[in-house]
């Protein structure tokens, strides 16, 4: 009987002996003589070696030793739904739910269900630490961490993408199901790695928002598996979500506004109009920025659409319209969505709203989502960094006073206000949009 050996090396499966047929992404490595595939492929190997009539001697997998795994959950039927459509592809693929729907509940029980060592990706500090601390109350085990200054492996660990990239051909093996939470992050080109050189048979994504604009969720798809199970905020308000309003308040420039946004929004507009750009695609937008390293008049173009940008995304019509809504909601729990920092830093000082921005150091932003949990705070203010991942006390209105097109961010703005309330009450999302501006297609776009 022909003998095949299947051993992992930095990302790598290396392939040894001849078992007859072509074996899926496996190459010839005239280097060691033998052969070899990406490491993702692991799981693809042992499907086309299982029917052959052939002798596998399979080293590829070290995982610590997992101890017995119990959590205190009780799935609600669509998350168990979620996870057996995740089961049923060989435990593969990507799930597509709101925020604040559950889908780390339904990670748990995946990596509860199948006891195997387990590695969680995450993008930011916060969500590593949120992840650490629910995984330790849940199973009462010690759990591992590569990022914020420590790498300790550990049968269940949590790392960044920036250090599973960094250890991926080092703990590609040590790991039979990975964890890919805001899995989107993974098409960026660089992450892809993480997904090529671990070997874990067992991969599941979770996120909002799976799409990419650029179509890497595409690569997404070939390393961690299809989208395997969706649902949207509509399908979940009103029974496992709150039911929302989504309210759209336009506002005007001043006359003096009005002017500068007209000379500004003149000068890349007849930019395009000379330079036979026509801004329909990202690429597009890709060409004007590599014309602006040469071409000094593609450079000022740029200049003048980010400061029209600037005026109508911080309009002061948009500051008193906030302080309409904030004193019509007086005693509710309310996020300020910004695009800009410097308007958070100034929408804080004239309110006093604590302020959450990508300048603020980890230890203030827990202390101030602590104290919006427990009440002692109403209010918050943010530039972007609410927007993704962080676990964000109960509040039930949000305003966006401005932000991109994108459908993602769109979405995952609107789910910070959306977990249940315990007195039913319905939450409710202003966007507050300039008139006559490029601000009203921008928010079309992304609804």
């Amino acid at each position: 009987m022909p003998a095949v050996t299947l051993t992992y090396d930095e990302g790598t499966i290396r392939v040894d002996g001849d078992p007859g047929v072509p074996l899926p992404g496996v190459e010839a490595d005239p280097r060691s003589k033998s052969k070899r595939a990406p490491a993702f492929h692991y799981a693809n190997l042992r499907s086309a070696l299982r029917p052959l009539d052939v002798d596998v001697d399979d080293r590829v997998l070290d995982c610590p030793e997992v101890p017995a795994l119990a959590s205190s959950y009780d799935l609600r039927d669509y998350q168990r739904a979620a996870l057996d459509a995740w089961a049923d592809n060989d435990h593969r693929g990507v799930l597509e739910l709101p925020t604040g729907s559950g889908k780390t509940v339904i990670a748990i029980a995946a990596i509860e269900r199948l006891e195997t060592a387990t590695l969680v990706v995450v993008p930011t500090i916060d969500l590593l630490n949120q992840w650490r601390r629910e995984l330790e109350t849940e199973f009462d085990v010690p759990i591992g961490q590569f990022g914020g200054g420590e790498q300790r492996v550990e049968p269940l660990t949590v790392a960044t993408y920036d250090s599973a990239y960094l250890c991926a051909d080092e703990l590609g093996n040590r790991f039979g199901l990975v964890v890919f939470d805001e899995v989107h992050h993974l098409g960026g080109e660089g992450y892809r790695d993480i997904g090529r050189l671990f070997a874990a048979p067992a991969r599941l994504g979770l996120t909002a928002t799976f799409e990419r604009p650029d179509g890497a969720h595409e690569v997404i798809e070939e390393l961690v598996g299809p989208k395997v199970y969706d649902l949207t905020v509509d399908d979940l308000a009103g029974d496992h979500l709150a039911p929302y309003d989504i309210k759209r308040v336009e506002v005007s420039l001043s006359p003096e506004e009005r002017e500068r946004y007209e000379e500004h929004q003149g000068t890349f507009t007849d930019y395009l109009a000379t330079s036979n750009i026509r801004l329909t695609s990202g690429a597009d937008y890709q060409e004007l920025v590599m014309r602006s390293g040469t071409d000094p008049r593609a450079r000022k173009a740029l200049l003048a659409k980010q400061r029209a940008r600037e005026v109508m995304m911080n309009a002061d019509a948009k500051v008193e319209e906030l302080e309409r809504i904030l004193d019509r909601h007086r005693d509710d729990r309310i996020i300020v969505f910004t695009a800009f920092t410097d308007l958070v830093y100034r929408l804080s000082e004239r309110f006093l709203i604590p302020a959450i921005t990508h300048e603020t150091g980890a230890a203030e932003r827990r202390e101030i989502i602590e104290r919006f949990r427990e009440g002692t705070y109403s209010r918050v203010v943010t530039a972007n960094v609410l927007d993704e991942g962080v676990d964000v006390p109960d509040a039930n209105v949000a305003v966006v006073l401005s932000g991109s097109g994108s459908e993602r961010e769109f979405t995952q703005r609107l789910g910070r206000v959306l977990r249940p309330k315990a007195d039913g009450g319905r939450a409710v999302m202003y966007e507050v949009v300039t008139e006559e501006t490029a601000e009203e297609r921008v928010a079309d776009r992304r609804r």
